[in-house]
């Protein structure tokens, strides 16, 4: 395979704070303690986990009951095995492409952990415990001209119901094949599909299922949050967050100036009233507004120590997740997209005061993937990937420019050298005779620059309308590399991109996976 590299800072809407982790760390490390890494912080990080040997029999227990049979439970009970942990919602047909990413990017981290004598085992966090059921629900595929579709699932969860147990009536099958045909692997994608979104299957199986499937061949671990075992092991640490939680308000709210302080933003905005949990209660997940002594829902109000009693029947809020979770886990390294690795530069001080460490934090690996003819369209035009993220106008100039005769186009510029030419000659006597005069020539030189210029632009605009195939060509690299004016590991589910490029996807990105090249990657898929 061939690649190229984009700088993170080149992709659009890209932070300044996950510019600075990513190029510059020194300047974050008071918000990511192993920042910036060096070959000793994998040690640190590792020698900083306490992680009692029962806990490790439950969590192992608890383990088994969704990865029988994975080799990886074996290492996992090893006193000294650490975890590299990622995770996702439980989205349509695997969520974006960029869930598999993460997955590989853990899988990797952990084979060269094993490698330097550190033994570490992946793992992945299902996000089933979300209760918005709409964003989940909606899966993106394209077919063989391109052209993005959506799709979503027949369900009716209950209200507030955490996603992942919401049960599938229905998946359009015989749509999403319909769709796919002509790709050349859309029957295996289709059959793929078929096995695991089938109905009265649950979002979170049907996830995790097909996540088994996309990456078969590389073994990880699973987490369920929602099984009663996982809910028993998070119970120790959600009952001390209960029991902290005005002085935890208080340091991220602190820890919120410091990253405005910065220049930085804040992921979740905390006020005096954010409450840290959700209540888990009659099949819903009911969000709790925190005011003195007690938590409300609703009209129903519940006082902390009620909820410390409770704490199995808690959920974290985004900032908390990720401390509970690493309490259940003995996580050496979170690997997440930007967003996450922002919520991580918050939940450092709940870190600190109920875990009392933080695991490294990783970005994901990010691929766009281009087939041949796509490479080949890429050239014809002379487009790159960034070229996509400046407007629809600004690209079709571009790949018009390659329509026009490059003869036309050099007689333009010849006469518009030899123009600017005599109009400098004159400037300069007219400099030494008349002030005004000279002025006036300036601005009239502007303006015939302009004219030439917009000739230019004209030519290739007509050159894009002559050429309607040219003109379909820019629709669907478009709809390919930044559909929807997102990145492509943004939208289409793996799926599509199976139909596309075979089921051994995921290994032979994995075999392109570099972890110390911190730029956005385009994959060429032979």
């Amino acid at each position: 395979m061939e690649t190229s590299c984009i700088r993170q800072t080149a992709l659009p809407n890209t932070s300044k704070l996950f510019a600075d982790f990513t190029y510059h760390p020194d300047k974050v490390t008071r918000f990511y303690p192993y920042l910036p890494l060096t070959g000793d912080s994998w040690r640190e990080a590792a020698d900083a986990i306490r992680f009692s040997s029962e806990r490790r029999r439950a969590l192992v227990a608890a383990l088994q009951i969704q990865n029988a049979g994975n080799p990886l439970l074996e290492k996992m009970a090893q006193p000294k095995t650490v975890a590299v942990v990622t995770g996702q919602q439980v989205g349509l047909l695997s969520g974006p492409p960029f869930t598999i990413y993460k997955a590989l990017t853990a899988i990797r981290l952990a084979a060269e952990l094993n490698s330097n004598g550190i033994s570490a085992v992946p793992v992945f966090w299902l996000a089933t415990e979300d209760h918005d059921f709409a964003e989940v629900n909606e899966t993106w595929v394209y077919d063989a001209h391109i052209k993005p579709i959506r799709l979503e699932a027949v369900a009716h969860p209950g209200v507030n119901q955490p996603v992942g147990g919401v049960n599938i009536d229905s998946f359009p099958i015989d749509e999403l094949a319909h769709l796919l045909e002509g790709l050349p692997f859309a029957p295996e994608a289709v059959e793929l599909v078929r096995e695991t979104y089938k109905s009265g299957v649950s979002f979170g199986d049907a996830f995790a299922a097909l996540l088994d499937r996309l990456l078969a061949g590389l073994p990880i671990l699973r987490v369920d949050p929602m099984l009663p075992a996982f809910r028993n092991l998070a119970a120790p640490f959600l009952r001390e967050a209960v029991s902290h939680a005005p002085e935890l308000i208080t340091q991220l709210r602190e820890r919120d100036k410091e990253l405005a302080a910065a220049g930085y933003h804040s992921q979740v905005h905390v006020e005096e009233s954010t409450s840290l949990f959700f209540l888990l209660a009659q099949g819903q997940r009911l969000n709790l507004k925190r005011q003195n002594s007690h938590y409300s829902s609703g009209s129903r109000k519940f006082f902390a120590e009620e909820l410390a009693d409770r704490a199995a029947d808690l959920s974290p809020n985004a900032l908390l997740r990720p401390v509970i979770q690493d309490s259940m886990i003995p996580t050496i390294a979170y690997v997440g997209g930007p967003a996450e690795l922002a919520y991580l530069a918050q939940s450092e001080v709940l870190y600190r005061s109920l875990l009392g460490r933080q695991p490294i934090a990783m970005h994901r690996a990010g691929f766009t993937l281009v087939g041949p003819q796509t490479l080949k369209l890429l050239n014809r035009y002379k487009l790159e990937l960034t070229d996509f993220f400046h407007g629809e106008e600004t690209l079709r100039q571009k790949a018009a420019a390659t329509l026009v005769d490059p003869q036309l186009l050099s007689r333009i510029d010849d006469s518009n050298s030899n123009a600017l030419a005599s109009l400098a000659c004159m400037s300069k006597d007219l400099q030494g005779f008349d002030l005004s005069t000279s002025k006036a020539l300036e601005r009239s030189r502007r303006k015939i620059e302009y004219q030439f210029e917009k000739i230019v632009r004209k030519v290739g605009r007509e050159a894009l309308m002559r050429h309607e195939r040219a003109a379909r060509d820019v629709e669907s690299l478009t709809n390919l590399l930044f559909p929807r004016q997102r990145l492509q590991e943004r939208l289409y589910s793996t799926i599509a991109h199976i139909a596309q490029f075979g089921p051994d996807l995921a290994t032979r990105i994995y075999d392109e996976m570099k972890l110390e090249c911190a730029d956005h990657r385009v994959l060429l898929m032979q």
